[in-house]
């Protein structure tokens, strides 16, 4: 399979001389360094500011009580977080820069940046989101023989103490039977112990970047796409490397299972493909939107639309088929649909739709209506738009485009969600690599949302110890989210604007692209 997608970088037009093939990549020692630096940096301002679960014993060292509970130790692990994770960005970009050739020296060096840079991030203390420990506690109501489809973790004694969330209290678990086993097995493996757990979450998460490293090269290639660019793009990705190592999501098993379905689709391995999509979805249900593109996979260029349809009703009964096999082992059936309604029920203001419902509901407010309530019109109208988008990409489009219409498809739904998070993003990334990404606006998009949502993420959630500030127990934290938020945003600026190795990245280039043949 094939798609028209042009991606090739305006290094890959070097001619491939004996010269030029011995200098694919040109030193890139300083930008490895520097990205494992920031990553560094990250180890240890975690230990001021990153999620520890209230019963760690982690709190009671003295090197922990100090960066937690003294200002200047809280002060240094800001600055340190800020500079780690934007050093990581201008690693990423200059290690791209370094590339005169995207050949095989430069997927060395692509995954030498991404064990270089991912592996200190395997002992920091949980960065930009705190859902680990919620799939703490979910295992632990497996390991009780508690429903977590119908019972939240309050339904544990001292659940408190695990350091989920509070949204995680009453929510039902939006998961698929396969990573509620996985919490079933950590929780149980490692007693509850919280530092455990997440290291074995952690390892969890390597086999899905794994997936990914081994699968968007030999997708990127069915495409005449660069394999070793598409790699750079998505592995070294600090967006991808914190989200799924820092963070400790679960979305990498997802996405590095689906890529690996997508790839036997469209080579024809199709029942192999469709197993793997289907453990996708038993881990987040959301790569189901990838099946009806499956079909068409499988039915095949130029097939009928009778041939397409019963392609589609096999595809629909092989995944829920396998699903319900799955649902039957565990006794809990598909709970997990209750739980897809969480993350439209809440908005952000950099989400377009977000953004809209905020401004709906401001105007309405001022006269006295129910603004909020209108916003949720707003945000249903975007479901709905996104689910347009989607049947359109099914119906019509080239077979040849197929990876890329799901691609589209699975953007629509990211993009028009009231509630956009920073790993939404990465979810695309991959497929977006793997169909093609021009070196023009496209890949500059890429960097400028690489960039926000590393500030973003940087300045959202810090564990700050309330009592910092006694006069005003919000103080300290909403001090502590300014200062790094101002921290990265001067250093994105920087990047963007004066730094001399990477603006010219950001800035518009008449310099003309260069398009590759379709393989």
């Amino acid at each position: 399979m094939t798609v028209r997608i042009a991606d090739m970088s305006k290094a890959e037009a070097i001619s491939s001389t004996p010269e030029t093939i011995a200098v694919e990549v040109d030193n890139p020692r300083s930008p490895l360094l520097a990205g494992f630096l920031g990553s560094m940096f990250l180890v240890f301002g975690s230990l001021g500011v990153g999620w520890l679960a209230p019963v760690s014993e982690l709190r009671r060292l003295p090197l922990f009580i100090w960066m937690r509970t003294e200002a200047f130790g809280v002060a240094l692990s800001i600055v340190l977080l800020a500079i780690g994770g934007m050093l990581l960005v201008r690693a990423w970009l200059r290690l791209g820069q370094h590339v005169m050739v995207w050949g095989s020296q430069a997927r060395k060096a692509t995954l030498q940046a991404v064990v270089a840079w991912g592996l200190p991030m395997m002992f920091t203390v949980p960065l930009f989101s705190r859902d680990v420990y919620a799939y703490i506690g979910q295992g632990r109501l497996m390991v009780e023989g508690i429903n977590p489809y119908e019972h939240g973790i309050s339904a544990l004694p001292n659940y408190f103490q695990l350091g989920a969330d509070k949204m995680w209290t009453e929510a039902p678990v939006p998961y698929g039977q396969l990573f509620l086993w996985i919490e079933q097995f950590v929780v149980w493996a490692t007693n509850v112990h919280p530092e455990g757990s997440i290291m074995l979450f952690r390892l969890a998460g390597v086999i899905g970047i794994v997936l990914c490293i081994i699968y968007v090269p030999k997708l990127a290639e069915l495409h005449g796409v660069n394999p070793h660019r598409a790699l750079w793009l998505t592995a070294a990705n600090p967006l991808f490397l914190t989200n799924f190592i820092a963070s400790v999501h679960n979305d990498a098993l997802m996405i590095g299972l689906a890529l690996a379905g997508l790839y036997y689709c469209a080579t024809q391995r199709v029942i192999r493909g469709i197993v793997l999509v289907t453990l996708s979805i038993s881990v987040k249900p959301i790569t189901i939107v990838f099946l009806p593109f499956i079909g068409l996979l499988w039915a095949g260029k130029g097939a009928s639309w009778p041939r397409k349809a019963l392609f589609w009703l096999m595809t629909a009964a092989l995944t829920f088929g396998l699903l319900y096999l799955l649902s039957l082992v565990n006794g809990f059936g598909f709970g997990w649909i209750n739980g897809l309604s969480a993350p439209g029920s809440v908005w952000i203001w950099y989400a377009p739709v977000g953004l809209l419902g905020l401004i709906v509901a401001s105007i309405f407010n001022v006269f006295g209506l129910d603004g909020w309530g209108m916003a949720r019109w707003v945000y249903d109208a975007g479901k709905v738009l996104a689910l347009g988008i989607v049947a359109w990409q099914v119906f019509r489009g080239e077979h040849d485009r197929l990876m890329r219409r799901l691609t589209l498809a699975f953007a629509a739904i990211v993009f028009l969600a009231p509630m956009i998070q920073s790993w939404y993003v990465v979810w695309l990334i991959p497929l977006f690599a793997v169909t093609g990404i021009r070196d023009d606006w496209q890949v500059k998009t890429v960097y400028f949302m690489v960039s926000f949502f590393m500030v973003y993420a940087i300045s959202d959630q810090l564990d700050v110890f309330p009592y910092l500030q006694t006069e005003d127990l919000g103080l300290a934290l909403a001090l502590a989210r300014n200062a790094a938020a101002i921290i990265a945003l001067l250093f994105a600026l920087y990047l963007i604007f004066l730094d001399p190795r990477t603006k010219h990245l950001f800035s518009k280039s008449d310099e003309p692209v260069t398009t590759r043949p379709v393989i």
